[in-house]
């Protein structure tokens, strides 16, 4: 049964906006449910299709995703591929009894990260990745599992990371019952020719079948490092709304790569994403009015597109 047919094309970029998950697990300022709506309409009229929406997690500890079931409600009366973070057991359980579209697990690629993120082994995370994948065939069999490798450009705790170990990791989950692996530069700590070389890796690795790179701007290489991954062989990209976001184990840093940057690269690239910049500003003031004193970044926010460049109409879709 391959799940992602028609979700993830292998034949352009498909850009999946992470704001609502990655980019509030660290804000002091939560947009209501409302607002969160909002956001998902002026995206999805810029032509936005991808989302994670929240995470399956305790309501007391996270108030951010206690409206995880009202935001995939939304999703589908909007049309929208919705994603949302299952850490555990408990979570996959809650997930699989609604119409979330994709459960995201994590795998760390680092031992220390797993302990300090998750309390189990990479193995263990691995086999939970299996025992999802179980829970969902018996359950909801349409919807998709989502590996995702952390920490897979380098670690914070433990430094660089082998890209063939990652590569394993990712296999490993594939063998498990993932329909679909990502890898992540969770704190930032990369640069282009480090993304080239795994996403090349992972491009063998997976054939046909797309993967997902996310990427981090901590250091200023997000958008480079989304350009190395376009050009090894990445066809999914995480990216968020303003750049929103960023990881407690790089405290102080800015978030994800900018979601508007990254549309203007796939396009200057000649990568189609159907997405309109212009409208992708309604978005943004609808964010940005909901979560005051939060830093919103971004390049072609503050410049805007070029005029008449050429490119713009590479995205026409």
């Amino acid at each position: 049964m391959n799940r992602l047919e028609g979700i993830y094309p292998s034949d352009r970029v498909t850009l999946r906006e992470v704001g609502l998950r990655d980019g509030l697990q660290l804000a002091k300022a939560l947009p209501s449910t409302d607002a969160k709506i909002e956001w998902l309409l002026r995206e999805r009229a810029a032509g936005v299709r991808h989302y994670e929406i929240g995470s399956f997690l305790p309501a007391a500890r996270f108030p951010q995703f206690a409206d995880i079931e009202a935001m995939i409600r939304a999703s589908e009366d909007m049309g929208l591929h919705s994603a949302g973070l299952t850490l555990n057991e408990r979570g996959a359980e809650a997930a699989l009894a609604t119409d979330i579209r994709e459960m995201v697990c994590v795998v760390s690629a680092t031992e220390a990260h797993s302990q300090a993120n998750m309390r189990r082994s990479r193995d263990a995370a691995v086999e939970l990745v299996g025992k999802v994948a179980a829970m969902r065939d018996a359950t909801a069999p349409g919807k998709i599992v989502n590996a995702g490798i952390a920490m897979a450009l380098g670690c914070s705790l433990s430094g660089d990371v082998n890209p063939e170990e990652v590569v394993r990791l990712a296999g490993a989950c594939l063998d498990a019952g993932a329909d679909l692996v990502g890898v992540a530069d969770t704190v930032g700590y990369a640069g282009p020719k480090a993304v080239g070389t795994l996403c090349a890796r992972m491009t063998r690795l997976c054939g046909d079948r797309p993967f997902i790179i996310h990427l981090h701007d901590t250091r200023g290489m997000g958008v480079a490092n989304a350009a190395a991954a376009l050009d090894n062989g990445a066809r999914v990209i995480d990216a968020s709304l303003g750049g929103l976001g960023g990881c407690p184990f790089a405290p102080g840093a800015t978030g994800n790569v900018v979601f508007e940057d990254v549309v203007f690269l796939a396009e200057s690239m000649g990568f189609a994403t159907g997405i309109d910049l212009e409208k992708l500003k309604d978005a943004r003031a609808i964010a940005e009015e909901a979560m005051p004193g939060e830093e919103f970044h971004g390049a072609l926010h503050r410049a805007g597109p070029p005029k008449n460049a050429t490119w713009q109409a590479v995205g026409a879709a």
